[in-house]
């Protein structure tokens, strides 16, 4: 293994502007929708330690755009994917401490020539640079222990998927502050996704999917499939033959739907409210938003047929509810927001409402894994994960309930307040579904079940007035 360093003397003071040396001539970039298969066979290559190596043009930049992974971030907007945006003008930067880590997968192994790292002014005075196939095992390619915050380039002779850099001591009194990590190699870059055309009339990335409320019963078919009357009772919108022994197919196979669309099929439930003993049902649709749960909405994909989730922790403390990455507003009515318990009064004429992000990254492969839910994440600095690539549709619940007044009676049958949660089993008809994802969510609209953004006429619809499919 060879490794030779060189290093341009430029060190600077902390928020000095960033230097900004004209970047790589920009690659002739397409649009690829990843599809699942694909996605779990990278995976599973990737989790038994295959190494095929990525063979092309040398000197290829293969780091721009490519995932990545941080032990920390100071804030979202220093998050790890900006050492590798191929802009200089933004940055990742880790929390305090000397042991800290940056990581890129390049997806896929591919033989590796340079490394170049542009430091800001809080720079790493040691730390060492290392390459994997896997992920776990790793091997030190570059080791500094009298770095000056200048930039640096790292001649390399190996091979492999991950490149990380583990800073092992600060040359400031901050984190480690990095413009750009940047891989070259022999391969095919990873092709970063075109922003729309469009770009300057995005405001919104989403499309709603109204549904009215349908029944109760005390089933869950994710947590307790094929045991009637198993769990605390439900309320259940969407597909009207939602029951303990439903399945994606079976959803599919139902007409019957509360839904504003009916090529949606999926089913969605939550635990019921009470009044004393009494059930309340919701008295209005329900709204579900489908949004862009990472930054680079274009990158979101429409969710596999039969995918299930559980959005919540029945556990939940209130600490738990409150700092929950899937909180929105938690209760509120009125006046009153962010509640991380039910409200003991709302005033007369108002309704009780909770708004709860879902988890939206996949892990490629599975479609459920019960209760534990480890098939999906929520999204880490606006992006998904290592673990959890493929960016879904995160939905939002935003539930309203006929209550108001004294509410110190009002409880969920799940048990405390923030043991809120909610469940949903995927049975849209998907050319409906890709569609709608396609135009509202890729193409940065905010739509409504048709697909049809009220301030953007010209950019078309999805369904017509009849729901059906435009051409």
């Amino acid at each position: 293994m060879r490794t030779t360093h060189r290093t341009t003397d430029i060190p600077r003071e902390p928020g000095d502007s960033p230097r900004t040396p004209a970047p790589p001539a920009p690659r002739a970039r397409r649009r690829a929708r990843t599809v699942a298969a694909t996605a779990a066979a990278a995976l599973v290559a990737s989790s038994l330690g295959a190494a095929t190596v990525a063979v092309a043009a040398p000197g290829t930049l293969l780091s721009q755009g490519a995932l990545t992974a941080a032990s920390s971030s100071e804030s979202g907007g220093l998050g790890p994917r900006f050492a590798v945006d191929g802009d200089r003008s933004t940055r990742w930067a880790s929390q305090p401490g000397d042991d800290q880590w940056l990581r890129v997968d390049l997806g896929e192994s591919h033989d590796l020539e340079r490394i170049d790292l542009d430091w800001e002014a809080a720079y790493g005075k040691a730390f060492t640079l290392q390459v994997s196939d896997d992920g776990q095992t790793w091997s030190t390619v570059a080791t500094v222990t009298d770095g000056n915050g200048s930039d640096q380039s790292y001649d390399v002779d190996t091979s492999g998927r991950y490149v990380q850099l583990v800073g092992t001591q600060r040359g400031t009194q901050y984190g480690y502050s990095v413009f750009e990590l940047q891989v070259f190699g022999d391969g095919e870059a990873t092709d970063p996704v075109d922003p729309p055309e469009w770009d300057d009339e995005v405001t919104h990335h989403e499309f709603q999917a109204n549904c009215s409320f349908s029944h109760f019963a005390p089933d869950d078919p994710i947590v307790f499939p094929g045991e009637p009357g198993r769990s605390h009772m439900h309320t259940f919108v969407g597909n009207d033959a939602t029951d303990a022994f439903s399945t994606s197919e079976s959803l599919l196979a139902s007409d019957e739907s509360s839904c504003t669309v009916p090529q949606d099929h999926s089913a969605y439930w939550f635990p019921t409210l009470y009044k004393g003993d009494e059930r309340i049902a919701p008295d209005i649709p329900m709204t579900i938003y489908y949004k862009s749960g990472i930054d680079d909405y274009t990158k979101v994909q429409p969710f596999p047929a039969g995918i299930e989730l559980i959005a919540g922790n029945m556990m939940a403390t209130e600490e738990d509810f409150r700092t929950a990455p899937g909180a929105v507003e938690g209760f509120e009515c009125g006046e009153i927001s962010k509640s991380w318990s039910i409200p003991d009064y709302c005033d007369p004429g108002t309704q009780l409402n909770v708004r709860y992000q879902a988890p939206s990254c996949w892990d490629g492969v599975h479609l459920k894994s019960g209760m534990m839910q480890t098939h999906m994440a929520y999204p880490v600095d606006g992006q998904c994960p290592l673990s959890h690539p493929v960016a879904v549709p995160m939905l939002e619940f935003k539930i309203a309930w006929p209550v108001s007044g004294d509410l110190t009676d009002v409880h969920l049958a799940s048990g405390s307040d923030q043991s809120w949660h909610y469940d949903f089993v995927n049975a849209w008809e998907p050319e409906v579904l890709d569609r709608l994802v396609e135009q509202c969510i890729n193409g940065g609209l905010q739509c409504n079940p048709r697909g049809y953004d009220l301030y953007k006429p010209h950019r078309g619809t999805v369904l017509d007035e009849n729901y059906e499919l435009v051409d």
